[in-house]
């Protein structure tokens, strides 16, 4: 690789890193930058989620700071987002994941739909918990979209954020905090069987890792400092725009991205 394609991966990094701190889906703009500079499919995966693993800790560390995050329903989170995502990792080596890219866009705009459609949720404060079946359905989406994030990880983040506002009745900014924190798990166990098969680029990830780590740092302390209004819009101007990008270029979209 030389200087100049380096120099190009960080400032995307950097830049998307910041971003995606509020909307999430960062691969499906990192990895396929990283194929187009000649970086070979497996690596690129491999040590693209190396370095979102730092960026979830840089994007995190700002709401922990200000405790803008549910601690109490946390542990719960944590332990099936971990035992969904082993699940979803183990069905890479059985089922092939191909299929699954081209419903991505379809995916991201029905959440831009639904956001649209429900203006409110995450904006507006509700007054008192969520029900127990809302609050059942919330942790039940955790593990399904953890084996999801586990197989194919395609806007994991992005569709967790949608899922903690609408059932577990977070703000915009406390949904943004807490699946940072979880998406720190996720990345985890992906990295580790990565890491097993050999294929993550180390030098390249702690480079990139850096970078999202800073980038992710940015973007949560621009994040605490917006109002929820102008965090949604933002969420659903980038989801958009990502999925019109996916449906115009679906042949080049990559096999897996978080």
């Amino acid at each position: 690789m030389t200087s100049i394609h380096l120099l190009i991966l960080i400032i995307v990094f950097f830049v998307t890193s910041v971003i995606s701190v509020v909307t999430g889906s960062t691969s499906l703009v990192t990895v396929p930058v990283m194929l187009q500079l000649g970086i070979e499919p497996r690596t690129a995966i491999a040590t693209n989620m190396f370095a979102l693993m730092l960026l979830s800790v840089g994007g995190a560390l700002p709401f922990l700071r200000q405790n803008r995050i549910d601690r109490q329903r946390l542990p719960a989170l944590i332990l099936l987002t971990l035992a969904g995502s082993i699940m979803g990792a183990l069905l890479v080596l059985i089922v092939p994941s191909t299929s699954i890219a081209a419903l991505i866009p379809f995916f991201m705009l029905a959440i831009a739909l639904f956001s649209i459609a429900n203006w409110k949720a995450g904006i507006i404060p509700v007054d008192g918990e969520p029900s127990r079946l809302a609050a059942f359905a919330g942790y039940a989406v955790t593990f399904a979209l953890g084996i999801y994030g586990g197989f194919f990880s395609g806007g994991y983040v992005t569709m967790l954020t949608v899922a903690y506002i609408s059932l577990f009745r977070m703000s915009f900014v406390m949904a943004i905090g807490i699946t940072k924190l979880i998406n720190v798990f996720s990345c985890l166990v992906a990295v580790l069987i990565f890491a097993n098969e050999g294929i993550v680029n180390y030098q390249l990830g702690l480079i990139l890792g850096t970078v999202m780590f800073v980038g992710g740092l940015v973007g949560g302390r621009l994040a605490l400092k917006l109002d929820d209004v102008w965090l949604k819009c933002i969420f659903i101007v980038t989801v958009v725009g990502l999925a019109l990008k996916l449906l115009l270029l679906h042949d080049r979209t990559p096999k897996q991205s978080n």
